[in-house]
């Protein structure tokens, strides 16, 4: 097929997909966008490589773009001016998440230490924006259904753009990684990143398709569930087509857990989420204890070195400037620690450092790499804390609790193989708006608020028939 005219039938059906989904009865704040569009750039690529601006030369990563940080930048301020008509719901939400506040101030005061203290600086307001467009969404007068809006909105711009992009636009599409495989990349720039980008979204669309399965009364459901389970079959077969591993047992986990919780023995007594929890913690250690780590890694599709992980652990791990407080906010990778790391790797002649190594591929020693035991202490505290809370609003609403439990659960999982901890990676992001969602529920402050319904007065006068009225 013509690539013009692929794009064209990919437009229109992205168009209808759009229109499916319409519902006119449903008022979201317009503040929505701005959630929307963040996402959509950071679950693709900068503004700058669409546009053919990307800065070039030896200082890139110190320096970034300016024209990023300016789009990042108004982003964020517009956010922030959306949230202060709702700065008290804002207020009770960052009280009742202390971690994460907590975590987010140890950070700006490891901007001190930093080896380039400038550019921490940078990178900590602009991780800001992960909780900004988090409470949009959350604050909102009916915040699951504007989840559910972010999800679609999102969903149905980057999936088909992906398949477009992989099926017709191959050098857009797909790279080669630096051992010379050909990757499907999509919208995205590798597929680790196009596989989380796949992986929170589906796991939503999944659960929205499993919300209209069982609403028999939702207005126009037919039309809604045609729209999302399109999505869907995008988003699984993507997942399959991109080979992130890592993301494909993420999204079986959290899609497994979701149904669990559909079953009658967990519906008549919701406590006993915790301990289908426990089932699936305990029977993955021990898997991985009866089947050692080359059967695990042979399961999932990869080496024994979970492609080249464990090595790479190996060799950070002794890197690490300072092992209490870490290097300072993700600063390791721009310090003397990396420069270490890399001679190390280039003297075993099988590595290429300067191309691969720019990230641990594990949440956990990254944080313990920029932050130190306090960082990896505190970050235990915020998945603790968000488990808690994400029980306890299964507990209240298990029809969008079980959601806040699969990401929780899956974020803890995913960050073993990936850096998931990491701003502005799409499951930290995610991870927030389970937790803070989370104690929304359970405090009052996340509830959906009565949409009033538009109806037109029966009266025999014309100029009185076109009166409305709010129901």
């Amino acid at each position: 097929m013509n690539h013009l005219l692929a794009a064209v039938i990919y437009i229109c059906g992205i168009a209808g997909l759009f229109y499916l989904d319409r519902d006119r009865t449903v008022r979201i704040s317009k503040a929505l966008w701005l959630p929307v569009l963040y996402f959509c750039i950071i679950g693709s690529r900068p503004v700058s490589s669409w546009l053919g601006l990307s800065p070039t030369g030896t200082n890139v990563q110190l320096e970034g773009s300016p024209f990023d940080a300016a789009i990042f930048g108004i982003l964020e301020c517009a956010s922030i001016a959306a949230l202060v008509p709702r700065r008290n719901k804002v207020l009770r939400l960052l009280a009742a998440n202390w971690p994460i506040v907590l975590y987010f101030f140890y950070c700006l005061i490891s901007v001190t230490w930093s080896s380039h203290p400038e550019v921490s600086l940078k990178r900590w307001f602009k991780s800001l924006s992960d909780i900004t467009m988090v409470l949009i969404v959350i604050t909102d007068a009916r915040p699951f259904t504007a989840f559910r809006k972010l999800i679609c909105r999102v969903g149905f711009v980057l999936l088909p753009t992906s398949l477009l992009l992989i099926k017709y636009f191959e050098h857009l599409g797909r790279a080669y990684s630096p051992i010379g495989e050909i990757e499907n990349t999509g919208v995205t720039t590798n597929k680790n990143i196009l596989g989380v980008v796949l992986l929170v979204i589906t796991l939503g669309t999944l659960w929205h398709v499993m919300a209209l399965v069982r609403d028999k009364t939702c207005a126009n459901r037919r039309r809604h569930l045609v729209a999302h389970c399109v999505l869907l079959a995008f988003g699984i077969w993507l997942l399959l087509t991109a080979h992130s591993a890592t993301s494909m047992a993420c999204f079986c986990l959290g899609a497994g857990l979701m149904l669990a919780t559909n079953h009658k023995w967990i519906k008549r007594r919701p406590s006993r989420v915790q301990w289908l929890c426990l089932v699936l913690v305990v029977g993955g250690a021990l898997t991985f204890f009866f089947s050692g780590q080359t059967g695990v890694a042979s399961a999932l599709g990869r080496s024994a070195t979970l492609s080249g992980r464990t090595d790479i652990w190996a060799a950070l791990l002794p890197t690490v400037p300072n092992p209490i407080v870490g290097a300072g906010y993700e600063s390791y990778w721009i310090g003397p620690g990396a420069e270490t790391l890399w001679r190390t790797l280039g003297q075993a002649g099988w590595w290429h450092p300067e191309i691969l190594v720019t990230e641990a591929h594990d949440g956990y020693i990254e944080m313990y790499l920029n932050l130190g035991w306090i960082g990896v202490l505190l970050i235990s505290t915020v998945l603790i804390t968000g488990y808690r809370r994400a029980v306890a609003a299964f507990k209240k609403e298990p029809s969008v609790g079980c959601l806040m439990l699969a990401y929780v659960m899956v974020s803890a999982v995913y960050s073993i193989t990936e850096a998931g901890f990491r701003s502005p990676d799409p499951m930290w992001i995610f991870l927030l708006w389970a937790i803070v969602s989370s104690s929304g529920l359970t405090m009052g402050i996340a509830c959906e608020s009565k949409e009033p319904r538009r109806t037109i007065r029966k009266n025999p006068s014309p100029i009185a028939a076109e009166q409305v009225s709010w129901a």
